[in-house]
């Protein structure tokens, strides 16, 4: 199993449940750190179930959004399901600006995320 930095996977009944180490995703390092972690858990080590879980997150570039419509496509490229959940408020409203909350699943907390996986 990996050793990652930036975020925290536990396995739940074969989703694996992402949380953010970092409360600020902004500066460029962060987001390209951040965004080989993300890739490695679906290109290295098949892990293509994911509920991103953003409880700890206070706040995300633009920049990060980007990494998120990157992983989005690797998890459905590997026949697998990305949702997210726990978002704040105003990163919620973020995703409502740019309409990406028309391409990503978004629940409210971690038990409906979970529950909308289709295993």
């Amino acid at each position: 199993m990996a050793t990652y930095r930036r975020i925290n996977v536990m396995d739940n009944n074969g989703v694996h449940v992402v949380h953010f180490v970092d409360k600020k995703i902004v500066d460029s390092g962060t987001i390209e750190s951040l965004g080989d972690e993300l890739t490695g858990l679906v290109l290295n080590e098949k892990k293509n179930m994911l509920l991103l879980n953003f409880d700890s997150v206070e706040f995300m570039s633009s920049a990060a959004l980007n990494k998120l419509i990157s992983l989005n496509k690797k998890v459905k490229d590997a026949a697998g399901q990305l949702k997210l959940c726990c978002l704040r408020p105003e990163i919620g409203e973020v995703f409502k600006i740019t309409r990406l909350d028309r391409v990503f699943d978004i629940r409210k907390d971690e038990a409906t995320g979970l529950a909308a996986f289709k295993l």
